[in-house]
């Protein structure tokens, strides 16, 4: 196997078909991945049909780890690309299948690297879109666009597997922050921009799926998410004073 594709992982959310899953974890033992994370799935990914589909790729559906949000299952993950055939006014930065390697060799020394692909009848939500730094879109014909779950994935494996062998892991010491700290300093972010009536309480996420997007294709790296947190808790500070000076209690 090569080793960089041992620092990829496949995150299946809320996958509905055993047929599906089975077929996934076969295709990743074709192309040579192993990580393999279900986030709240409706199916046994052990039962009969998964395992009929998987054939001799049961080891990775028995190895598979189970998440109860996405968020949980990209926490320790340094980045994350989301599939959608959904075009918006806050999805942008789209890749084709076969960029995946190049984009993503130079974070795969010592990070890991999250490709995840949503419900079968519904794809990703715009929160888990959020939780992304780049989208993966295939190009597919206008009279059907969207692809079965299991061939997409196997589209994309083929691609990434066959890219990364062409490739060595680029030098750099660019360490990207994790999906647990770029979380954590979201909320952080959001709860400051409340208090100093930045957003508007009644629909917040308006503005910050355009701070997600932004810091998103800045791909931001350990030493960077501190001095963000850092700017926002001398915003804290200085909103702290002016409310106690406003409601007129002593410094």
């Amino acid at each position: 196997m090569n080793d960089l594709l041992s620092r990829y992982s496949v995150v299946l959310v809320a996958p509905q078909g055993g047929l599906n899953v089975g077929s996934v974890a076969r295709a990743m033992a074709n192309f040579g991945f192993s990580d393999l994370r279900l986030v709240t799935p409706e199916i046994d990914h052990l039962g009969e049909e998964a395992r009929r589909m998987a054939v001799k790729a049961s080891f990775i559906l028995e190895s598979a780890m189970i998440y109860r949000d996405l968020p949980a299952a990209l926490s320790d993950c340094h980045l994350a690309l989301g599939t959608t055939r959904r075009f918006g006014k806050y999805r942008d930065d789209f890749l084709n299948p076969d960029a995946i390697p190049a984009f993503t060799a130079p974070y795969l020394g010592d990070g890991r690297v999250a490709l995840v692909f949503g419900r079968e009848d519904s794809g990703l939500l715009t929160e888990e879109l959020d939780l992304c730094q780049r989208f993966i879109t295939i190009p597919t014909a206008d009279l059907l666009p969207s692809m079965n779950l299991a061939q997409a994935v196997s589209l994309c494996l083929y691609e990434t597997s066959k890219g990364s062998f062409d490739l060595v892991c680029a030098e750099t010491n660019r360490q990207l922050a994790t999906g647990e700290m770029l979380e954590s300093m979201y909320q952080h972010m959001r709860k400051t921009l409340l208090d100093i009536d930045y957003l508007h309480p009644q629909n917040p996420d308006h503005i910050l799926h355009s701070f997600r997007r932004i810091f998103g294709r800045a791909l931001l790296n350990e030493r960077e998410v501190r001095i963000i947190r850092g700017m926002f808790r001398q915003i804290d500070w200085v909103e702290s004073i002016r409310r106690r000076q406003t409601e007129g209690d002593p410094l």
